[in-house]
């Protein structure tokens, strides 16, 4: 029997899918986006597209990337006749958007209403291609929102608030509750703005030894920096940027983890 194309795909757990359906929501991410220049647009996850037809009327170039073969199909199906709107079946998190962007001649506005599952190894990646993006505005999960805002010596504050906020500035929009999405997920959400910074928090280093120094000190967030950084001959450096080695990682500003990390370097 053939499918029932006008059947609406069921959402799958393996991919985390909780489709927003509520149109005040919608309405108020789309409003919060600034496409300046004639921008393209790339919309992550974009499901069953009830945030891709607004952004539709309003984007000079939509470039749509889902990971869900019957769901990029029927996108493709329903823009085909759209030649402003690209549907690129995928994996968000290996996409190349420096390649995009450059193909395009101009920086990206992200957006999208991320899966939990991804949304922290997702803004890791779009760390890694931030010269191509100009904003990125993504609901996640409400604590994911908590860490990335969180400052020094809060519980929420760890290696994502230090790798995401040393190159962005991070701003909470609005939250949003579970009966906006369908089906209904058992947390709430925030939609967050990302604006990249010109200049990364900090002095420069090579951003590997960044995050690897990063990654150690809240491996174990119950030791001090002087055990977490062992593996570094980092007691000259303590010495020399006036750390005290019995703190936890928690207790670093995000410059403060740039000096530890360009002094490691030299």
């Amino acid at each position: 029997m053939a499918p029932d194309r006008n059947r609406l795909p069921r959402p799958r757990k393996r991919f985390g899918q909780h489709f927003l359906r509520d149109t005040a929501t919608i309405r108020r991410i789309v409003e919060s986006i600034r496409v300046e220049d004639r921008a393209p647009v790339v919309e992550i996850g974009p499901g069953r597209g009830a945030l891709t037809a607004p952004l539709a009327e309003h984007c000079n170039q939509l470039h749509l990337i889902e990971i869900d073969r019957d769901l990029s199909e029927r996108l493709a199906e329903r823009y085909a006749g759209n030649a402003a709107v690209t549907v690129h079946r995928g994996d968000a998190l290996k996409f190349d958007y420096a390649r995009l962007a450059q193909k395009a001649g101009s920086k990206l506005v992200v957006v999208g209403n991320l899966p939990y599952n991804i949304s922290s190894p997702l803004l890791v990646q779009l760390l890694s291609q931030l010269e191509a993006i100009q904003e990125m505005v993504f609901m996640v999960q409400r604590e994911i929102a908590e860490r990335l805002t969180a400052g020094p010596g809060s519980g929420n504050y760890g290696r994502l608030t230090v790798t995401v906020g040393r190159s962005c500035r991070i701003k909470p929009l609005f939250e949003v509750g579970p009966e906006a999405f369908y089906p209904v997920p058992k947390v709430h959400s925030s939609v967050v703005q990302f604006s990249p910074r010109r200049v990364p928090l900090g002095p420069v280093v090579q951003p590997g030894l960044f995050e690897r120094v990063v990654r150690d000190a809240f491996g174990q967030r119950r030791k001090t920096l002087r055990n977490a950084l062992k593996r570094y001959r980092v007691e000259p450096v303590f010495t020399k940027l006036g750390i005290d080695p019995q703190l936890r990682a928690e207790r670093l500003s995000i410059e403060q983890f740039a000096e530890l990390a360009a002094a490691l370097e030299d």
